[in-house]
């Protein structure tokens, strides 16, 4: 497919474009206090990029891609930062049944803290996030899933900042995880940047 305005099976076109459609809406240039508590000169707001059409289209082709390649049959994570990223790969023709994993269990209707389809125990679970720093979203998902006896097969960010985060979010699952982009790909010229 040429055109950029649905979806394509063309990955590198699609990479492209997701990095574009990130650095033009999503980078916030200026300080801000992150999830973690850290301060940052620059913030990535990704739902500002993958809540619009090329976005969207984009990442929906990445991570129905990814998830076909590790055979996962559930595609979900910690609400909100999941939530876009699990419907773009169902939009993006993922074989898979998505999920969300709340903070803390409902108190009223069925109580669940994994929202969704009910996951079977021999689901292959993806685990996916929009922006992972440290990853606590990350890590508290896994966690939940691996609470309630699921498999993680992998795990993937729409964009890493390369803190320190995906590293820990693989040691935790047991599983690869795969960073889409990076902030390196977004803001290179970031004051913060180590070069190696």
């Amino acid at each position: 497919m040429d055109t950029l305005d649905g979806y394509t099976s063309d990955l590198t076109l699609a990479r492209e474009l997701l990095v574009a459609q990130l650095r033009e809406h999503a980078l916030v240039i200026g300080e801000v206090t992150l999830t973690s508590g850290a301060r940052a000169q620059y913030y990535v707001d990704a739902k500002r990029a993958i809540l619009r059409p090329q976005g969207f289209a984009a990442l929906g082709a990445l991570v129905a891609a990814q998830v076909s390649d590790w055979e996962g049959t559930a595609v979900g994570g910690m609400t909100m930062g999941a939530d876009p990223v699990a419907c773009a790969a169902l939009a993006g023709g993922a074989r898979a049944k998505a999920f969300f994993v709340r903070k803390d269990a409902k108190t009223h209707g069925l109580q669940r803290r994994i929202e969704g389809p009910l996951l079977a125990s021999d689901d292959r679970c993806v685990v996916v996030e929009d922006v992972v720093t440290t990853g606590g979203s990350t890590l508290a998902a896994i966690e939940a899933l691996q609470e309630a006896g699921q498999q993680i097969c992998g795990v993937i960010s729409v964009l890493d900042r390369l803190a320190g985060g995906g590293e820990a979010i693989e040691r935790a699952a047991g599983a690869p995880y795969v960073a889409l982009t990076t902030i390196d790909d977004v803001y290179p010229q970031r004051p913060d940047r180590t070069v190696a």
